[in-house]
């Protein structure tokens, strides 16, 4: 199985970045960790704060991979495109949160990714790529 983790705007600066909200860990050491959680799995790791990268990323893998775990940050409420981009692709998306935003401001009450998603898992901190993970394995 294939899965690719997309990352989008300041997710490069977790563990320094309102640990607060996001928590202290890097996510290359966590990458790392769930490589070794997963080993059955292939999965792959892309990072932009430039959202035609963003799109650009789901179409390159969007039709090669088993599913992709979407975290678009900050393009959640704002980019069209990168929903768009989805609904074009063959592989599933789980937009994941690290943070619960319905908690947070208004304006991220409001998401162009979900409507086009499998799933959405969001509050549980980095757990919620696990749990993405998790979604796409076959049920015993």
């Amino acid at each position: 199985m294939k899965i690719a983790i997309i990352n989008g705007p300041n997710l490069n600066l977790l563990g320094k970045r309102e640990p607060e909200v996001y928590g202290n860990k890097d996510f290359d050491a966590y990458f790392l960790q769930l490589q070794s959680s997963f080993t059955d799995v292939s999965l792959t790791y892309y990072q932009s704060n430039v959202e035609g990268e963003l799109i650009n990323e789901i179409q390159r893998v969007g039709f090669d991979v088993d599913g992709i775990i979407l975290n678009a940050a900050a393009y959640t409420h704002t980019s069209v495109g990168i929903g768009d981009a989805i609904k074009a692709i063959a592989a599933p998306v789980i937009e994941v949160h690290i943070s619960n935003t319905f908690s947070r401001e208004d304006f991220r009450h409001t998401s162009y990714i979900t409507p086009n998603a499998k799933g959405l898992i969001l509050g549980f901190g980095l757990d919620v790529y696990r749990l993405a993970i998790e979604s796409f394995l076959p049920k015993l």
